[in-house]
């Protein structure tokens, strides 16, 4: 590790900083053109497109030109160049970017000129010196002798005859083109990308007094492919498109946790599409600068219905050993007429409740999957402190066969100074065959794998809810 710091402390000087400056000027037969017209269309995996419209002069017959400033994670099988009266003879992606060990490395073999202050004095000897390896640390033959360069605080500078033609200061993607007519003209250069991402997150004030809620969506940008992108249109796109990714190191999003649907939605979200996904544009060219986040605001409703409960899911017919917390949930819509009116992209919302001094106050978080518009969310926001319910098998029996009966019995409490709407759910029933011989609430069988009550608890009581199932195995 010394010894590599000794490498960075070596080049930081004028010959040094000269030496870096070299690759803008290009050698007499490349052209470059630095980016122009950008625009670039961000998905939610790690993928993006980015199409870029640059003026290029062009001379007549086969020219090489240079285009720097492209993403330093593109795909390079994805580009496409499109230049009238041109033909692409080959292409070359230059991703070995200039830095202080690169230089060093590729200067193996080569000769450089170290100078040396004397910290006393202030008198600079220069001498010759083979670079042998960079192994680790830097291993130098001076005249007759083999040297470790070392980081003994000791004034030394490094200074390199040229800057090798396979570093570049920047990713550049380099084209060799077949022109058949010289002159001034655009060329649109399209190519697919990692290193940039969205998501959106979004944060609820709750009013539990009027039922209402205020909610805020912001879209968070994220650049890390060591590329900036100046004052580009930029276009946000809602879904996970299908990409052969995995050969450019991209992975599939893993499953997350999510808050319940309740009830998908069914209205047509006046937003514009693309194919089946949702396009979020920004309102304005934005620079989305590399290593950088940004957030803008895409959604800003006051006032939707909203309500808060509590639910609980017993993930089998098995017993707990003592009671547990009820999930606190909100309940809303992103319907039209009384909710958010939007398809709401895949994120997080945070919730805030004001306390009694009307100070908002956070409550917990979660996230949604993909919503379309007009569906009924169950958002759980953390566990009730006042509100347990204790699932207890009072009875398991075996009738013949591979057929068994099992009693349950549910028992809610409530220490809040108020009534109390539970949502119990009995999970686990899709691979047994079950049936519900005898219930003391009556149960919605939403799907194969569960039942659900909706269970009023009074304030400071408590409700007993009982069940026996009929199932096999």
């Amino acid at each position: 590790m010394r010894a590599m710091t000794a490498i960075w402390a070596m080049l930081i000087a004028p010959g040094a900083a000269a030496a870096q400056e070299a690759p803008q000027q290009v050698a007499p037969g490349p052209a470059t053109a630095g980016q122009g017209d950008v625009s670039v269309t961000i998905y939610n995996n790690d993928i993006a497109l980015i199409q870029d419209v640059r003026p290029l002069t062009l001379g007549s017959g086969r020219v090489r030109q240079n285009f720097p400033d492209v993403s330093a994670a593109i795909r390079p099988e994805t580009v496409s160049l499109n230049v009238a009266d041109a033909a692409i003879v080959e292409q070359n992606f230059d991703y070995d970017l200039l830095s202080p060990t690169s230089l060093m490395e590729k200067a193996v073999g080569e000769t450089i000129t170290l100078l040396r202050t004397n910290p006393a004095t202030g008198a600079e000897t220069r001498e010759r010196a083979k670079v042998l390896a960079v192994n680790g640390g830097v291993v130098l033959q001076i005249g007759d002798r083999i040297e470790v360069l070392r980081d003994d605080g000791l004034p030394v500078r490094a200074i390199f005859d040229k800057v090798p033609d396979s570093l570049r200061a920047r990713p550049t993607l380099s084209v060799t083109l077949a022109i058949t007519r010289s002159g001034t003209r655009p060329a649109t250069l399209s190519y697919l990308s990692r290193g940039l991402g969205w998501n959106a997150d979004y944060v609820a004030l709750f009013d539990q007094k009027s039922g209402r809620i205020d909610v805020q969506g912001w879209v968070t940008l994220r650049n890390t492919s060591g590329t900036s992108f100046t004052m580009a249109r930029t276009l946000l796109v809602a879904g996970d498109v299908t990409s052969d990714g995995n050969q450019g190191g991209y992975q599939p999003r893993p499953p997350r946790r999510a808050s319940r649907l309740m009830q998908a939605g069914t209205e047509t979200s006046m937003r514009e599409q693309l194919g089946d996904f949702y396009l979020y544009p920004l309102p304005e060219r934005t620079t989305i600068a590399d290593k950088q986040t940004k957030q803008v605001s895409f959604l800003d409703v006051k006032g939707a219905a909203a309500s808060s409960g509590y639910a609980f899911q017993n993930d089998w017919l098995g017993s707990a050993d003592e009671p547990r917390s009820a999930a606190s949930v909100l309940r809303f819509a992103n319907s039209g007429a009384a909710g958010l009116g939007d398809a709401l992209p895949a994120g997080t919302v945070r919730v805030y409740v004001r306390d009694a001094r009307g100070q908002p106050q956070f409550t917990g978080e979660n996230r949604i999957d993909h919503t379309p518009q007009g569906s009924q969310i169950s958002l759980s926001t953390g566990d009730a402190f006042d509100v347990k319910v204790q699932p207890t098998v009072t009875a398991r029996t075996k009738v013949g066969g591979t057929r068994w009966r099992t009693a349950m019995r549910y028992t809610l409490t409530n220490a809040k100074a108020t009534p109390v709407t539970v949502e119990v759910t009995q999970a686990g029933l899709d691979w047994t065959d079950t049936r519900i011989i005898d219930e003391s609430r009556k149960s919605e069988r939403r799907n194969a794998a569960t039942v659900v009550w909706q269970v009023p608890v009074p304030a400071n009581g408590q409700t007993i809810v009982t069940a026996t199932f009929d199932t096999r195995y």
